[in-house]
């Protein structure tokens, strides 16, 4: 005789204290996102970095994310998530005090990428604890949902704090910020967090490292040279190196019986889709932030605060997006929830391409608006259906797969717009032919650089040349939306598609309670 599966245990006040814990390296992580791209202009300013070099220093952090969060994933099934957790706490604010007193465009750069390799021990290491703590369906649902709540409260704060930071200190007091986050998860992880490793884990393939690494930067890297410099070979040589060795490192998957990438992973469709969707959802996201803080301060003419604060009606749709969307899934399937938010996203992209340059805020502000607002339900309900379709013992590799998606989206958000929206910068910018050398060449590099130039001309001179470069800066914008939309309702598509079979979250539930008297009666 079968008994009937047994109901799993409810999280208790431990639990839920953890989960704090927890969401401390997310609100950390979601902080720094924001503050940067406002400490930009500032940075370049101090600095004296170009145009080329802000994207580095703005996107290499997430970019080593994205390149160590599957081995970091697969090292916390090994060696123990918590212990992953307290490591890379501690490396990530040694990380930032570095950052914060960096005294060139180069050492930032290094900075930033130690700042991503210890930040990619944090996620992986957050997500794969919470479906250890909260075994319980309804409760990790929730869990997930109030931790990515929590990361669109950072989205919401960063704007703030980084303004107010940047009004009164300088600019390198964005990343201090991090010290007191990481010292006090270490003081309470030890105490609330649960050690956690896969028994039967194999060892970690350190070639398989090295060709992710291998197929990514290349691959960066030569796009943004076709967006400096046009083509010429050695962007295209990178670019189909990074390609190859791509295809290197699927191959070597398959042959490992430990593979650092579990592709077995993706036999299931809804897991494909929603990291597919996931990442590019980053991506149009990552690289519109970039745009409209920038366009902010240096076209419209606000203040970091006061850009900050203009931002905040986005950030708190997003929070409300995020906490309602997994309710709305209780009695909607999920994929009309994620599509409808999609669409969403895609009108505010389109509202952002017909920013004019003018001082209004309206226009950036409401298409800035819809765009985070309807990021919500994806980042609320994506996490939680991939970390379900995964096995509990990889869930490491699993929630490491989800955040690769959402970081490397980000990246590549800003490494690609970004290069396409210098390319329209620099393809619109009209530089008069009696400038002196170095503010040409400061125009033709980026906005930030003409800006700071413009400081050492006459005003008759500094005008006009500002005039231009805000205009080509706002060209680039229109057409970041543009691409942006469009995106947004083919993603939006694809998810009806591919998704629209999965039954609403309260259907399931109500068929796994129906499930197990059934499942007694015929034992």
């Amino acid at each position: 005789m079968h008994n009937a599966p047994p109901t799993p245990a409810r999280a208790g006040a431990r639990q839920w204290t953890g989960l704090a814990v927890l969401a401390l390296p997310t609100l950390l992580a979601s902080i720094d996102i924001s503050v940067l791209n406002l400490a930009a202009p500032h940075v370049s300013a101090d600095l004296d970095a170009d145009g080329t070099q802000m994207l580095w220093i703005i996107d290499i952090y997430a970019f080593m994310i994205a390149g160590f969060l599957v081995t970091m994933g697969t090292l916390g099934d090994r060696i123990g998530r918590r212990r992953l957790l307290l490591v890379g706490g501690t490396a990530f604010g040694i990380a930032s005090v570095l950052a914060a007193y960096s005294t060139s465009p180069e050492m930032l750069i290094a900075a930033r990428a130690l700042l991503g390799l210890a930040g990619a021990t944090l996620m992986p290491s957050t997500l794969a604890l919470i479906s250890n703590m909260f075994v319980n369906p309804g409760e990790r649902g929730m869990a997930i949902a109030l931790w990515a709540t929590v990361f669109s409260v950072g989205i919401a704060l960063g704007p703030i704090v980084g303004g107010a930071l940047l009004q009164s200190f300088w600019w390198g007091s964005v990343f201090l910020m991090a010290v007191p986050v990481m010292i006090l998860l270490l003081a309470l992880a030890p105490f609330l967090l649960p050690e956690f490793k896969d028994p039967g884990a194999g060892r970690i393939d350190l070639f398989s490292v090295l060709l992710s690494l291998a197929a990514l930067l290349p691959f960066v890297y030569g796009l943004k040279e076709f967006a400096r410099n046009g083509f010429s070979v050695m962007p295209l040589v990178a670019v189909l190196l990074g390609l190859a060795v791509g295809v290197a490192f699927v191959y070597r998957q398959r042959s490992l019986s430990s593979p650092l990438l579990d592709l077995s992973l993706f036999r299931s469709l809804p897991f494909s889709v929603l990291l597919c969707a996931m990442l590019l959802t980053m991506f149009v996201a990552g690289g519109t932030y970039l745009f409209v803080t920038q366009y902010m301060q240096l076209v419209v003419g606000q203040s970091p605060l006061g850009a900050g604060l203009w931002l905040l009606p986005g950030a708190l749709l997003l929070i409300v997006t995020s906490m309602t969307a997994p309710v709305m899934a209780s009695f909607v399937r999920p994929a009309y929830v994620v599509a409808a938010g999609l669409l969403v996203s895609g009108a505010g992209h389109a509202v952002l391409a017909f920013v004019d340059g003018s001082s209004s805020v309206t226009v950036a502000v409401v298409g800035f608006t819809l765009i985070l607002g309807g990021g919500g339900p994806l980042i609320a309900l994506g996490t939680d259906l991939v970390l379900s379709s995964a096995p509990d013992e990889r869930a490491g590799s699993a929630s490491a797969l989800a955040e690769t998606s959402t970081e490397l989206g980000t990246a590549l958000g800003i490494a690609v717009l970004g290069s396409i929206g210098a390319f329209v910068y620099r393809s619109s910018v009209l530089v008069p032919e009696d400038l002196p050398a170095p503010a040409a060449d400061s125009a033709r590099d980026s906005l930030a650089a003409t800006a700071v130039a413009a400081e050492e001309l006459p005003s008759g001179v500094a005008t006009p040349l500002l005039e231009t470069a805000q205009a080509a800066f706002t060209n680039a914008v229109t057409a970041i939306g543009g691409i942006n939309a469009a995106l947004s309702v083919v993603l939006a598509l694809l998810i009806l598609a591919t998704l629209r079979h999965l039954p609403a979250m309260g259907a399931q539930e109500e068929a796994a309670s129906e499930a197990a008297p059934a499942a007694a009666e015929q034992g």
